[in-house]
């Protein structure tokens, strides 16, 4: 556990770059609803990663990378939220995981996604890819953590933040879970 007095640092990760996106809006929703002993820490560089290229994945590494290793490599855990695109993870997210499994921070890190369409079905392509990757990556996959919180553009109101009390208290439901997971997996 991160910090002084042991909080867990779950670092969240957006697969939309779309300002207003509900992904975005629910992960900005955790750090407002964190419970007691977690920091829900935003990364926000995905959009300046240069794409990934295994020539580049050497000293001294492009800042925007050695800023995304540094951040995983900070966080006890990690909480996704991504939509789908062209039935699979999208593009720009996929690189931020090419980037990572290079530098070995998310080995056996504890990791979660929630999904937020509001369709049945919706971003399942993705999540399968994210499996897949996360799996490869060889990530600690919390599937108790994993779940669907479906978000509508009406959920969000005009600070950004979901605003509807049973959707905020189902993820703070998701991030004490991934805590729990950390603090069993360090007694």
């Amino acid at each position: 556990m991160n910090g002084e007095h042991g909080t867990c640092r779950v670092l969240l990760l957006c697969g939309s770059l779309r300002q207003g996106s509900t992904n975005s809006a629910l992960l900005a929703t955790a750090r407002v609803v964190a419970p007691d002993g977690v920091e829900a820490v935003p990364f926000d560089g995905a959009a300046g990663l240069s794409h990934f290229n295994p020539d580049d994945d050497a000293e001294p590494l492009p800042a925007g990378v050695a800023e995304l290793r540094r951040s995983l490599g900070d966080a006890d855990a990690l909480l996704i939220s991504t939509p789908e695109y062209a039935g699979a993870l999208p593009g720009s997210f996929k690189n931020v995981f090419d980037w990572a499994v290079g530098g070995g921070e998310i080995y056996e890190k504890p990791v979660a996604w929630v999904n937020v369409a509001t369709s049945s079905g919706g971003a399942a392509n993705a999540h399968r890819s994210l499996r897949l990757v996360l799996g490869y990556a060889g990530t600690d996959i919390v599937e108790d953590a994993c779940t669907a919180i479906p978000v509508q553009r009406a959920d969000v109101g005009p600070d950004g933040l979901v605003t509807d009390p049973a959707k905020r208290a189902e993820l703070t439901v998701v991030l004490r879970t991934l805590a729990d997971h950390v603090r069993l997996r360090r007694t």
